[in-house]
């Protein structure tokens, strides 16, 4: 079992194309904390990484699960699916992030805290 790792400072595309490397090949999760403006990555689950904020005093409802591709160029590096979005009682009830706005604020954070190689 593999446990997240915390992303309060910038880390480059190509570390994270390491971790990616190691763990699922050109992919990895992470969940970003949308209010603390943190993130962690490289759990096996995207529930470890949720785990991982949780204990260092992120709320559950701040937490998004997405999926990041360090090799791809564009939009399409960050897509935006976890079984630990699906959160009807905040109006998310599919496993992508249904809010416009959610979306921006977590690639906003994301693209703060990748930065190019």
């Amino acid at each position: 079992m593999t446990t997240g790792r915390l992303i309060s400072q910038p880390i480059s595309r190509a570390d994270l194309a390491q971790m990616a490397e190691e763990q699922f090949g050109d992919w990895i999760k992470a969940v970003v904390d949308v209010s603390r403006g943190i993130m962690a990555v490289g759990g096996d689950l995207h529930a470890d990484d949720e785990a991982l904020l949780l204990e260092h005093g992120s709320r559950q409802q701040d937490l998004w699960g997405i999926n990041l591709y360090p090799d791809e160029d564009g939009p399409d590096w960050i897509e935006f699916d976890s079984l630990i979005n699906i959160r009807p009682g905040q109006g998310n009830r599919s496993r992508g992030v249904d809010d416009e706005r959610t979306r921006e604020r977590i690639r906003a954070l994301v693209e703060s805290h990748v930065v190019p190689s």
